[in-house]
């Protein structure tokens, strides 16, 4: 075999599977990316997974000790050819024709632990320009009483005497074919090959308990509704102190009290009376830079927007910021003082606007003209 899984985890041929779980944890603590981020301890990191999973899992063991490849769906010797050629091997067979399932070895209390997801609530400044949180999460953590093993303290797990810790137990049945041996999980250890007869008080026999852990999350600029930051190893431990899965930090951008966003730009309304329109301002407004002004031309007719370059979000992946439009909303008085309406009578008839005919577009037909086309059947 190109890689030696016994000289990864530092054990000899010869160790149990207590003291390869013990290696496992050992080299675990110290590799764990979180606590070592060289991307050499990384690759090391995922060279002792890759050995504790097969070293930890009976059957795989026996088929790598064989010198078979123990990550292949045939495994080793007699995975080609012969009575089993198509199915597998005999016990698929027997899967195949009496629906029974062979455990082929103990199964490891010690798996993979769940991934796990909380939602956090951000600013869209935060958003913005990125951030640091503090985040609070529950999971399940590896017992300290009894260092994930399961068992009470000065106690250990005892080889299951109804299967002699096989994981399963065999019965002999007749069908038209003779006398068939079938296979099933071990009642009393449920698969594993052994027992804990005295579960440890403080986790119940499951090697981990609940906790409640503050972690720090760093928030990338740019992020928006949705986007998931992973956080590897900081899920779930798995039974019998196995693996944490990863945590994964859903993003939630809570409402804006000004701005809208839409991708990485922004925009806003803002409300001026029509003599500012007509004469041009200039209006303050919060960004979130500061406060800068924006300009109003003489003129602007409501509906114009008027943008503001790089003064949006930060995009995500790649550089730059996104725009920050500012949409003109022009009000028209609806109460005016005697005096207010004199003035404004005195100002259409200077313009000559007393009586304003209006100015219809292309496709802005009155209610006559759009009747009189739906009888003609236009």
């Amino acid at each position: 075999m190109a890689t030696d899984y016994y000289s990864v985890l530092g054990v000899g041929r010869d160790a149990s599977q207590d003291q390869i779980k013990k290696a496992f944890r050992r080299l675990a603590r110290e590799l764990h990316p979180d606590v070592n981020p060289d991307p050499k301890t990384q690759e090391r990191f995922k060279e002792i997974n890759a050995a504790y999973e097969v070293l930890s899992d009976p059957q795989k063991k026996q088929v790598y000790d064989l010198g078979g490849d123990p990550l292949s769906q045939t495994g080793g010797a007699g995975g080609a050819g012969g009575f089993g050629a198509g199915f597998g091997n005999f016990s698929d067979i027997m899967d195949a024709f009496f629906g029974t399932a062979s455990q082929r070895g103990p199964r490891s209390r010690t798996r993979r632990g769940q991934d796990a997801m909380i939602r956090l609530d951000v600013e869209l400044s935060e958003a913005a320009f990125g951030t640091t949180k503090d985040i609070q999460v529950d999971t399940a953590v590896v017992c300290t009483t009894c260092s994930g093993e399961g068992a009470a303290p000065g106690t250990s797990a005892q080889t299951c005497d109804m299967c002699r810790g096989r994981g399963e137990v065999s019965q002999v049945t007749r069908s038209f074919l003779g006398q068939v041996m079938t296979s099933r999980p071990c009642p009393q250890c449920q698969g594993f090959g052994t027992v804990v007869p005295t579960p440890c008080p403080e986790c119940a026999g499951d090697g981990r308990v609940r906790s409640r852990r503050t972690l720090t999350v760093k928030i990338p600029a740019g992020v928006d509704n949705g986007t998931r930051i992973q956080l590897a190893g900081e899920g779930e431990v798995g039974p019998g102190g196995g693996p944490a899965g990863d945590l994964y930090v859903e993003i939630h951008e809570l409402p804006h009290s000004v701005f809208q966003r839409r991708g990485d730009d922004l925009h806003c309304t803002v409300t001026i009376p029509m003599t500012a329109a007509a004469l041009g301002t200039k209006c303050p407004l919060e960004t979130l830079d500061g406060v800068e002004e924006i300009d109003v031309r003489p003129g602007t007719q409501s509906g114009q927007s008027i943008p503001l370059h790089g003064r949006g979000v930060t995009h995500l992946r790649g550089n730059g910021r996104g725009d920050l439009i500012v949409h003109v909303e022009v009000q028209t008085p609806s109460k005016l003082e005697p005096e207010q309406e004199e003035l404004l009578r005195r100002l259409a008839k200077l313009r000559g606007e007393e009586r304003p005919q209006g100015q219809f577009q292309p496709g802005q037909q009155g209610l006559f003209s759009r009747l009189k086309d739906a009888f003609n059947g236009r």
